[in-house]
């Protein structure tokens, strides 16, 4: 088994099982389409099957919103013929409640669970058809899912080991006779970790494990860190899985991690009672062929995403047929409401390439970390350039003309090999142009540190993608392949 099950920023997972077919959520931030859904029949092998909040009317997400805020962990559950999630928008109320017939949508529109005030919910329902919603701090009240009602006060459950930091992420389940209370503790960064106790009913009382934390790679040299954030799941053969999100740190001290939060799987064996957690069994990037996008649909594939939304005045794949056409609103990846679309980077060493045709416009191939943090190159019609912002700092780090017409943009990310320098970069991003014979001219190479949450902050990773800077500008085609 290779890990991560499903790499690039895919933080927070969830999951569930319905006969031999499992399905797992993630968190999306301020992204939109929001809360990406994935299909499997292994645990190990994944597809994205949609984005459960794709219309205006599930996912609102103000254009003055930070990168972080937006769409938080999510819980995903199958209960009663139906498909259930639950999440929390901190740009939109708070806590919103979602189902489906189908989990590859649609979905419905938000019920509001006003009485539910903090992030991180789960839904469990007992042997009498009460539904239990539990979440950070770790609280817990009754609610009623089909109108979004609470009845009572919420009440304290057990909060993890004492003086740990931020439990949050719970999950509750019905195993056997006992209910388990799986939670995430020790924040999200290198203390994360994952902890659990059991009680005779939903509400408790709780005892915790006398093995806590279950998982955590706090302290280690391990390659993957910040464990944690996990949801347990049961085979059709009987065995136990969990999966959690973790990161993959590179370079010297600190160590960056570029990618955001990924996706892990990790076995599970019981013992007195208590569920312990095997081995991550790797950290390699999984061999991927290459993905091309043409745009010959005018519909885009669910892996495409853009900055708190998207509509076909600004996006579209419609207008000239063929080719993804963009229309400029915000002037720069500064901006908050620059028109972008963009894919999850998903491999430590990666190259990306498209065909822009900037005769009406200024756009280009940028990376992402957030909208103080990116690199691209830009193609203005008779020039290409490189530029790099850095938190308050912006700067055109190359130039050089071009004849006038559709060029190609290329990014390549090299991931560091290793060495002794505790100063190391994590990666390398060359950024540049290729001719007609594929022959590929770097403008510029910069540290990926500057990319990585350790510097940016905040919860997400990078994302590779297109925009509009001024005018239109269209995209004829995008591929993406990871890199030796």
């Amino acid at each position: 088994m290779t890990n991560p099950v499903i790499p690039g920023f895919h933080p927070d997972p969830t999951i569930c099982r319905v006969g031999p077919d499992y399905y797992l959520a993630c968190s999306s931030f301020a992204y939109f389409p929001g809360v990406p859904i994935f299909h499997s029949r292994d645990l190990v092998n994944w597809a994205q099957i949609g984005n459960a909040l794709e219309r205006p009317s599930q996912l609102r997400l103000p254009v003055t919103g930070s990168f972080s805020g937006g769409v938080y962990a999510p819980t995903l559950r199958h209960h009663d013929g139906r498909f259930w999630l639950i999440t929390t928008n901190v740009d939109d109320g708070g806590n919103l409640l979602f189902t489906a017939t189908d989990p590859a949508g649609p979905w419905s529109d938000p019920i509001r669970v006003p009485g539910v005030t903090g992030i991180d919910p789960d839904l469990a329902w007992d042997d009498d058809g009460n539904c239990w919603c539990t979440y950070a701090g770790i609280w817990q009240v009754r609610i009623d899912p089909e109108s979004g009602r609470t009845f009572g006060s919420p009440r304290r459950l057990w909060s993890g080991t004492p003086g740990a930091l931020a439990p949050e992420g719970p999950h509750l389940y019905r195993i056997d006779d006992q209910w388990y209370l799986l939670i995430a503790e020790g924040g999200t960064e290198r203390g994360h970790s994952v902890s659990i106790a059991r009680g005779p009913s939903p509400q408790g009382p709780f005892e915790p494990c006398p093995a806590n934390p279950i998982l955590t790679h706090r302290s280690t040299d391990r390659p993957v860190q910040n464990t944690g954030h996990g949801d347990l799941v049961q085979a059709p053969d009987g065995s136990w899985w969990l999966v959690l999100l973790g990161v993959r740190p590179r370079g010297g001290t600190p160590g960056w991690h570029v990618l955001g939060r990924e996706t892990f799987l990790a076995p599970v064996r019981w013992a007195d009672g208590w569920p312990v957690i095997g081995e991550l069994t790797s950290a390699v990037d999984a061999p991927a062929p290459p993905v091309r996008d043409d745009f010959d649909q005018e519909e885009l594939h669910p892996r495409w995403l853009s900055l708190r939304g998207r509509s076909s005045e600004v996006c579209t794949a419609g207008e000239r047929p063929g080719w993804l056409t963009l229309h400029a609103r915000g002037a720069s990846l500064d901006e908050p409401d620059v028109t972008f679309v963009g894919r999850r980077q998903q491999h430590l060493s990666c190259r990306a390439r498209t065909l822009i045709d900037p005769a009406d416009g200024t756009g280009g191939l940028c990376v992402l970390q957030d909208d103080r943090h990116h690199y691209e190159i830009e193609a203005t019609g008779t020039e290409v350039r490189v530029t790099a912002r850095v938190g308050s700092l912006r700067t055109t780090v190359a130039a050089q003309a071009v004849a006038p017409g559709p060029v190609v943009l290329r990014a390549d990310v090299l991931a560091n090999k290793g060495g002794g320098d505790a100063r190391a970069e994590p990666d390398t991003l060359e950024l540049g142009v290729e001719d007609e014979d594929g022959a590929f001219t770097v403008l510029a190479s910069l540290d990926g540190r500057y990319l990585s949450t350790e510097v940016a902050g905040g919860f997400t990773g990078r994302v590779i993608g297109m925009y509009a800077a001024t005018g239109t500008v269209r995209f004829d085609w995008l591929d993406y392949e990871p890199a030796d």
